[in-house]
């Protein structure tokens, strides 16, 4: 027999729970992650003086956010390619490769939003 799954407002408050330990992780193991909430954490009220609307100031935020949300994602992408085993292969060097290559897009993005926004 297969076991049911939590739906409403259970499911809601698993998810949420499931995510703040995933937060949670990502901030313990990952010295990436914390210097980008660092960086969050520092430009975001400046988003409030140096954008000129609330488009701006969204583009601004929602870029360093990109960067927290892939970095986020990198992370599991390493954990279960770890997971797998500690000889190195091929497949799971490119896996962590492309992971990490997402992170440098999403920083390029975000210095570019930035850059194009504030010049």
């Amino acid at each position: 027999m297969t076991e049911q799954k939590p739906t409403g407002l259970t499911r809601i408050i698993k998810a949420y729970g499931y995510s703040r330990a995933g937060i949670r992780s990502a901030w313990k193991h990952e010295a990436a992650f914390r210097q980008e909430c660092f960086v969050l954490a520092v430009f975001s009220p400046l988003a409030f003086f140096l954008g000129r609307n609330g488009i701006e100031r969204a583009m601004l935020i929602s870029s360093l956010l990109i960067v927290v949300i892939t970095e986020l994602l990198n992370s599991a992408i390493e954990a279960v390619v770890d997971r797998i085993g500690p000889g190195y292969h091929p497949m799971a060097g490119q896996a962590k490769d492309m992971g990490s290559a997402a992170v440098l897009v999403s920083i390029v993005l975000a210095a570019m939003v930035w850059a194009l926004l504030l010049i």
